[in-house]
């Protein structure tokens, strides 16, 4: 018995039998070639950046944020997650300060009207290593640092004193917690003999200093595992990395961009209003001596 062999229809045959294209048969969806060189390029992204989420991924690669999204669920990209909460106990049983909090329903347009300030701790060697930042709110910037094995007023004042050297100014108003430190005889003397306004948040209140809270919370997870270095010497080096890559490289969600290319901006922006101003200013005394000049030549005749 004869086996019967269907042949194989022309695939413009069954294309017309269909109703359809016939290059429909010859069909390969995109998207997917798509999505793997978004892959790629995300994974560049995140060699330097091991904590950027999908919305710090799409500024940095210019996309839509969905778009980052759904390609980093797809193949499983997550960012870089440690973070412990970190508690002050010291602090706890202290009297409440009466510094009001002056910055609570204030939102800055300039650099250096308000400095914040805090400190988290590191553990390295089953040994506490303490961390003072001060930070500018508008530019989010971080403006000087310190780092002790001894958490007081020094170490507070360190960061302080090192933010007056970095920027040759001051701020308007200096914002922090009422942690001890902050309170010592030392350290608000400085900020008193300086005119500087004192701000503290209402006491055991965290959110009323977002600023550092936010900024700690990323800052570990960049620095990553602090017993991975071998001498204190390379953890020093590392933390100093990691705030010069904060100021000047990592983009901030907020800022989309670094905080230093945010303060550059504004003070770009800034110089180009004070030149037209200064121009028109300089057209308006032209016209006002033309116009007396021929006011007092039609008295002369």
């Amino acid at each position: 018995m004869k086996k019967l062999v269907r042949l194989p229809i022309p695939k413009t045959e069954l294309a017309n039998q269909l109703g359809v294209s016939r290059s429909i048969f010859y069909y390969q969806p995109r998207l997917p070639q798509k999505d793997e060189g978004l892959k790629f390029q995300i994974e560049q992204v995140m060699e330097n950046n091991q904590a950027y989420g999908h919305k710090r991924i799409a500024l940095a690669l210019g996309i839509n944020k969905k778009r980052a999204l759904r390609v980093m669920k797809k193949f499983g990209i997550k960012p870089y997650k440690r973070r412990s909460k970190f508690t002050k106990l010291e602090d706890q049983n202290k009297p409440a300060l009466s510094y009001p909090n002056l910055v609570k329903k204030l939102c800055p347009i300039a650099p250096n009207v308000v400095w914040a300030t805090d400190f988290t701790y590191l553990e390295y060697q089953n040994k506490f290593l303490y961390l003072s930042t001060v930070i500018d709110v508008f530019t989010r910037e971080i403006l000087g640092w310190n780092i002790s094995f001894a958490r007081n007023q020094y170490l507070m004042l360190g960061a302080l004193i090192n933010a007056f050297n970095m920027t040759k100014t001051k701020p308007h108003i200096h914002h922090s917690d009422q942690g001890s430190g902050y309170d010592s005889n030392e350290y608000l003397d400085q900020l008193k003999n300086k005119g500087i306004q004192i701000s503290m948040s209402a006491k055991a209140s965290p959110w009323e200093n977002p600023f550092q809270e936010s900024y700690y919370s990323q800052f570990k997870l960049e620095l990553g595992q602090t017993n991975r270095f071998n001498t204190l010497g390379e953890l020093i080096e590392a933390i100093h990395l990691t705030i010069s890559n904060y100021n000047q490289t990592r983009i901030h969600t907020k800022l989309k961009m670094s905080p230093r290319q945010f303060k550059q901006n504004y003070y770009q922006r800034l110089n180009q209003t004070i030149q037209v101003t200064q121009n028109i200013n300089l057209t308006n005394q032209t016209t006002d001596q033309v116009g007396f000049r021929q006011v007092v030549e039609k008295m002369g005749t």
